[in-house]
């Protein structure tokens, strides 16, 4: 869609799936900047420190213990909210930051980019999204690429969507996972659509959750050697194929349609 629209408006495309990001391997971009990523967490000035506890006791994410005369801090639970040096009564606690990740950032042919990836061994990518969206150009249109399923950094990745199009295949599994997410999306009262990829294999009952449930199907892509030989050597479709960018064009008309109607159909 990118790519297809990209004469047409300024285009933003930000990488939210930031354990795995890889749209830059079809758009191909050149990457000008960088910048870490980090999230706070705790020191203990043990010369301070009377072993309380309090720390312990306010921390959620069982980041900070307190065992005898010791305190053990465990960085990869922290998740950087300051409960334990907010809390501490002798002002024995101070924060460093630990790096989790790093934002890039790129230009692709008229396209801005911006993407996010998590460190290795890193647990949480909530706080790497927070940053890539930080760096959202409302004076575009921005196209993000979220990561699978319903999980926190899914949700944290579609909040203050304008619209989301979810891309499923006519199979139990596609069903299965298109439903959850179309349950999460009406939780956060942000409109969705359905691309059906592989059209042609499995049976109807994706079209008919669907239709039952007023999501809109928008696109069909057949099931296509062609189209796969492209995405292995990382070629998008409509780089491939140019025949797809009118129908990406169309595409991007119903969504803007869609949100500014407020209507399904």
């Amino acid at each position: 869609m990118a790519l297809s629209l990209r004469d047409k408006e300024r285009v933003q495309v930000i990488d939210c799936d930031v354990e795995e990001p890889n749209a830059h391997i079809l758009l191909k971009p050149m990457f000008n900047h960088q910048q870490k990523v980090t999230i706070p967490v705790p020191e203990v000035d043990d010369e301070k420190c009377t072993y309380c506890g309090k720390c312990a006791q306010v921390c959620a994410f069982n980041a900070i213990a307190v065992l005898g005369n010791h305190v053990l801090v465990f960085p990869e639970l922290c998740h950087g909210c300051g409960a334990c040096t907010y809390i501490c009564p002798e002002d024995a606690i101070s924060e460093i930051d630990r790096e989790t990740g790093i934002i890039e950032f790129g230009e692709s042919t008229g396209i801005d980019f911006v993407h996010g990836k998590l460190a290795v061994g890193e647990a949480m990518a909530v706080p790497v999204i927070r940053e890539v969206k930080k760096h959202i150009n409302r004076e575009r249109l921005v196209i993000g690429d979220v990561p699978p399923g319903t999980s926190c950094p899914v949700v944290e990745s579609v909040k203050g969507s304008d619209f989301c199009l979810l891309v499923t295949e006519p199979t139990p599994f596609g069903l299965n996972d298109l439903a959850l997410t179309v349950e999460m999306l009406g939780q956060l009262d942000i409109p969705c659509g359905v691309i059906i990829n592989r059209d042609g294999v499995g049976d109807s009952r994706v079209e008919e959750y669907c239709y039952q449930k007023g999501v809109p199907i928008l696109l069909r892509i057949p099931l296509d050697m062609k189209i796969a030989q492209l995405y292995s050597r990382g070629i998008a479709l409509v780089e491939g194929m140019p025949q797809w960018q009118e129908a990406f064009v169309r595409l991007y008309n119903d969504i803007e349609r869609i949100v500014r109607e407020g209507k399904p159909q």
